[in-house]
């Protein structure tokens, strides 16, 4: 299978690492217009193929992966499609916010490949990405093509198209979210007497031991507090400050300011 990648910023060069990484049977090519973000991306995956062409990037692919800002989607979806229509590749979309009607109408009379609005998260470089992904017009074969590409890059969860947003927040958006809790508990590390370097090892491997916690044994996350908060201890009395502090209600209005409208 050979899939083209329009777009090697954070997002595109996450997923094309993810996919080369795990993929050695797709034959990948990545446009972008910036040649340097090219050769670093060669640099770590010799078999990606490259170009500063979207056009030729995209000749022949049977999947193309947008992986470009909201405002720039319509004029690359202009540019190539020519080239959808002569190809008829399924194309993914992984602009925030740009749903499959926005998608259909770039795409413009008579233009009607199989479309795909997909999410991933930065974590895809390394194999670790939550992913939502809608469809329409795929068929069997699109959709098992376009979520093993993603599934490559970490999980991937198929929805309705009125969760993709809410599925951006959570995992997307998340991903940055749950990194400034960490960076929090590294300052206040700091404070209580730890070097930096140590509290971020110590931050980073609580994080990771507490979703491969979660992950292992399905509990949920109230009922693993309780397992370790006792009457009068340290942990409660943290616990309620924070609540107090209004981490919650902090969390939850990030959460919903961070949703398309």
């Amino acid at each position: 299978m050979k899939i083209a990648i329009i777009g090697a910023g954070n997002m595109g060069g996450a997923v094309a690492s993810g996919i080369a990484a795990t993929l050695p049977d797709v034959a990948i090519t990545v446009s972008n217009p910036s040649a340097c973000k090219l050769e670093r991306l060669r640099s770590k995956f010799p078999s990606i193929e490259t170009t500063v062409s979207n056009v030729e990037a995209a000749s022949g692919a049977s999947v193309i992966i947008l992986a470009v800002k909201p405002w720039i989607l319509p004029g690359v979806v202009d540019e190539l499609r020519e080239t959808i229509e002569r190809d008829g590749p399924a194309v993914v979309s992984m602009a925030g916010g740009i749903g499959l009607d926005d998608l259909d109408a770039f795409m413009g009379a008579g233009c009607n490949p199989a479309i795909f609005y997909v999410i991933p998260n930065t974590a895809a470089a390394i194999g670790e990405s939550m992913t939502f992904m809608a469809h329409r017009r795929g068929n069997a074969e699109q959709v098992t093509d376009v979520a093993r590409l993603f599934g490559a890059c970490g999980k991937v969860s198929v929805v309705e198209e009125r969760m993709v947003n809410a599925g951006m927040v959570t995992a997307s958006c998340g991903i940055a979210f749950a990194m400034r809790y960490m960076r929090a508990m590294e300052q206040g590390a700091v404070e209580l007497g730890l070097r930096p370097s140590e509290a971020r090892k110590a931050v980073i491997q609580t994080m990771k031991g507490a979703a491969s916690l979660l992950e292992a044994t399905g509990v949920h996350p109230e009922d693993a507090i309780d397992a370790v908060t006792t009457a009068g201890g340290l942990t409660i009395k943290g616990l309620n400050a924070m609540e107090t502090g209004g981490l919650p209600a902090a969390v939850v209005a990030g959460m919903r300011a961070a949703m398309p409208e």
